[in-house]
């Protein structure tokens, strides 16, 4: 049943056109849609689903460039969003690196959305016009026996950002790797996510770093020996030790994607125990009536607010004057003067105080009545005039007895 709605993605000879040049075997289902007319797609729930928003094809909407060969280098931008809201349904995402490239659409519909048709408006802005185009897109989710895929294994992938992984060739390599290493009857692509969206870093702008992205791959078998053998007890370890495992598959991956093994996530939905939690009975939404709405008087009662007065600043200023009048007490009449500290001094310590006092006044007063003259080292040798000033002392004097500095006697 999807599979005749899906006849739009399909070619001549049976095969799913993934990309200009790369086919997939029937068995790999994914949709991928690259037409951008006002138009319906069916997607499958619990497939993935991916929508690429082309710029070439909304050029054609807006004025060409003055120049020729200029208009391919217009700025685009996209905004997505479903028809009568601001945003986007929760299982549907939007990412577009720059506005330069593609913007593209994807996402994993669940069976609540079976029949449920979704518009998604879809419109294109010319950075450099400042122009707009609008386009709508219908999404009819269909319903099929076949999936949910009992067996679904997550791979981390390292070296490949989101936008990458969901190009039709990639895409379609890793589908091809993995069904190498599976070997199912059936094996689609689920779910891609960013590992950003998973709590990641964003990568240093250095050696071309990636963001990593988690593909969700499902399948009707169950997994192969190579995918368990990170279970074992030695791989276990490794991971432990943030070491990579041993992995006899991995150079089966190794030349196009670099997949962490320590973060494979193997799921078996058939042994997944269902857990039905008691909601509470919403109810209708509608409030019980309880009559017209009652306002106020318009003449409302006067209100004293004395006691508010005296709450809020009566009773604090009184506070304070209480603490500010102790305080004052405390630090003016409580001193106790030098005469009662004199009375409370041994005699012998005021006499020794006293005379250390007396002979301190001494030596200031004889400082002052010093005669000794400057030493001669200090004296001008000529005198404003230019004429040579005689020493002080003649040529007989006693320089031993001269004192080197002023203040020795």
């Amino acid at each position: 049943m999807a599979r005749n709605k899906e006849l739009e993605q399909c070619t001549h000879d049976g095969d799913f056109h993934l990309g200009k040049g790369h086919f997939l075997p029937p068995e790999l289902v994914t949709i991928l849609s690259t037409l951008h007319a006002d138009r319906n797609v069916y997607p499958s729930a619990g497939v993935l689903f991916v929508h690429v928003l082309e710029r070439e094809h909304f050029k054609g909407e807006f004025p060409p460039y003055p120049k020729p060969g200029d208009s391919s280098n217009d700025p685009i931008t996209f905004n997505t969003n479903l028809m009568g809201y601001p945003d986007r349904p929760g299982w549907l995402r939007y990412i577009q690196r720059t506005s330069h490239s593609d913007g593209v659409l994807y996402g994993s519909p669940t069976a609540e959305h079976v029949g449920k048709a979704t518009i998604i408006e879809i419109i294109a802005y010319n950075r450099r016009t400042f122009e707009t185009a609008r386009h709508n897109l219908v999404i009819n989710i269909m319903s099929t026996e076949e999936y949910p895929l009992p067996y679904q294994a997550e791979f981390y992938i390292k070296n490949m950002n989101v936008e990458e992984m969901l190009a039709s060739e990639v895409l379609g390599d890793f589908l091809g790797a993995v069904k190498n290493v599976w070997q199912p009857e059936r094996l689609n692509a689920v779910n891609i996510t960013s590992a950003l969206d998973r709590g990641g870093r964003v990568p240093l702008p250095i050696n071309n770093l990636k963001e990593g992205v988690y593909v969700m791959v499902g399948a009707d078998v169950q997994f192969s020996s190579c995918l368990r053998e990170v279970e074992n007890f030695q791989n276990q370890l490794r991971c432990s030790q943030e070491m990579e495992p041993v992995i006899s598959c991995d150079k089966k991956f190794r030349a196009q994607f670099d997949i962490d093994w320590c973060k494979i996530n193997l799921v078996d939905i058939t042994k997944m125990i269902m857990i039905h939690s008691n909601r509470p009975d919403p109810g209708t939404g509608v409030l019980p009536d309880i009559g017209g709405y009652n306002p106020p008087p318009e003449s409302l009662k006067s209100r004293d607010f004395f006691a508010d007065f005296l709450i809020t600043l009566a009773v604090p200023s009184a506070v304070a004057m209480v603490l500010f009048s102790v305080l004052g007490y405390s630090m003016c009449c409580r001193r106790e003067g030098v005469d009662k500290r004199n009375m409370q001094t041994p005699d012998i310590q005021l006499v020794h105080h006293s005379s250390i006092q007396k002979s301190t006044k001494e030596l200031r007063s004889m400082s002052k009545n010093r005669e000794i003259s400057w030493p001669l080292s200090t004296l001008p040798v000529f005198s404003q005039s230019g004429e040579v000033v005689p020493p002080i002392h003649p040529d007989n004097y006693e320089t031993t007895s001269m004192p080197l500095m002023q203040t020795q006697t």
